[in-house]
């Protein structure tokens, strides 16, 4: 059998941005820096946000395996993987001198993955950029390229909902899912395909219907009840389902995913603020995805001015509580700026939480289909004693440069998670803010 041959795999500075450990996940391919890769990650060393933590872990990586053969054609990086080699800059290829600059970094890592593919014509170069427009610019001179894919979900289409409907359920099992506190097992059913722990069901049929989920101690089907939260009342299946989980103190962690306007940020807070005194601390927070991902200081203006556009919408959810609670407007208002001043309610930037250790807190984040799956794992790891998680966001709209539906951090957590005992998803579709964003969402 012959011999397999290895690529020879060209890392962008955003892939390493996005996974400071992208050089282990190759196999046994090689892999090449380009020295402007370099040049630019020393620019991002600086600061607190995620980039700068991810630039300043891969220059250390790269510091503790640095030797002569670096440049020289590569250093092993570990067993049964290949090599690691830095590439100095090259003289411009006359194939790309035509129609790129010279002086563009994006241009001179084109120039030098280009270069090694002439070099190696028996070899197979692969440009690995999150960058759409560099990869489209490396193909229009028959280089190929890819997208960073060994954190994307495979197939979107098949993604968990966290729910399902059984239909022509029997009157007998309705009745018993409703009046038996032991609940249902899954086999009276008859479903083909098996049932997850904290999976919710529709049960129904012709005449009748009723809602259950799936206890992960001893995996039988117990009858959920709609509740309310903070004054906030579902409006259909689904958000009873999001606000049983939401409340359920042996569930962990949840994600909620949906459109604009099915109500994800608002059924978290509110189930938030009723479960208020289990935690020492309610703290909310979203990601801030600058333009360019450059950081909030370019930004005109203090902090507070900075910030506030970002953070509003929160504000505007908190609002709406206030409005459906039965107190007097004025009382009701005391008592949140009272949780506000006390910070038992925290609405901050998700940057703030860098380096703490999350105990006791019921802990949401907002948009979070603009985080990637290495900062979703950062995040989920300061969970301390006593805290919950919850994720909420829309994984088709995307505000994140180099994410997508397949690489954003909610849609691999929800694929990574499904099935986990103290786990839960739930996926809203229909869009409940009123008849007219229902109508804007979906046609235009």
């Amino acid at each position: 059998m012959p011999e397999k041959k290895t690529k020879l795999f060209v890392l962008d500075t955003n892939v390493i941005l996005h996974d400071a450990s992208c050089i282990y996940e190759f196999d046994e391919h090689d892999v090449a820096i380009p020295i402007t890769v370099i040049e630019e990650l020393d620019k991002f060393k600086k600061g607190n946000e995620t980039l700068n933590f991810q630039a300043r872990h891969f220059l250390k990586e790269i510091d503790k395996i640095t030797s002569d053969g670096i440049f020289n054609g590569g250093v092993p990086i570990g067993k049964n993987k290949g090599t690691l080699s830095i590439r100095l800059t090259r003289k411009f290829h006359p194939d790309l001198k035509p129609n790129f600059d010279e002086g563009t970094p994006d241009h001179r890592i084109l120039n030098t993955a280009y270069t090694l593919s002439k070099e190696q014509p028996t070899r197979e170069v692969v440009l690995v950029t999150k960058d759409v427009n560099l990869r489209v610019k490396a193909k229009s001179v028959r280089l190929k390229a890819e997208d960073y894919r060994t954190d994307h979900v495979k197939d979107i289409s098949t993604i968990y909902k966290g729910y399902r409907f059984e239909e022509n359920v029997s009157r007998s099992v309705i009745d018993k899912l409703i009046h038996d506190k032991a609940g249902v097992p899954p086999k009276m059913f008859h479903s083909r395909r098996k049932f997850l722990p904290n999976e919710y069901v529709v049960a129904r049929n012709k005449e009748s219907s009723a809602l259950g989920s799936v206890d992960p101690q001893d995996m039988m089907i117990k009858h959920v009840t709609k509740v309310n939260a903070s004054g906030i009342k579902p409006r259909n299946v689904e958000q009873a389902f999001a606000l049983h989980a939401l409340l359920d103190e042996n569930i962990r962690l949840v994600t909620v995913s949906g459109k604009a306007g099915t109500g994800k940020t608002l059924l978290a807070l509110a189930a938030a603020l009723e479960r208020r005194d289990n935690y020492k601390q309610v703290f909310l927070a979203r990601p801030i995805v600058a333009l360019s991902n450059r950081d909030l200081g370019f930004l005109p203006g203090s902090v507070d001015e900075k910030i506030g556009p970002y953070m509003q919408p929160l504000y505007d959810n908190l609002g709406v509580i206030q409005d459906k609670t039965i107190e007097s407007p004025e009382r009701r208002g005391k008592k949140f700026q009272k949780m506000l001043d006390e910070e038992k309610l925290v609405i901050a930037p998700l940057a703030y939480i860098r380096g703490r250790s999350l105990v006791d807190t019921y802990f949401i984040v907002d948009e979070a289909q603009n985080l990637t799956p290495h900062e979703m794992k950062t995040i989920i790891t300061r969970a301390g004693e006593n805290t919950k998680m919850v994720f909420t966001g829309d994984i088709f709209q995307i505000d994140h440069p180099y994410l997508d539906i397949y690489s954003n951090g909610l849609s691999y957590l929800i694929d990574k998670m499904q099935g986990q005992k103290i786990y839960t998803h739930i996926f809203l579709e229909k869009g409940e803010r009123s008849e007219l964003a229902e109508l804007a969402s979906d046609l235009l």
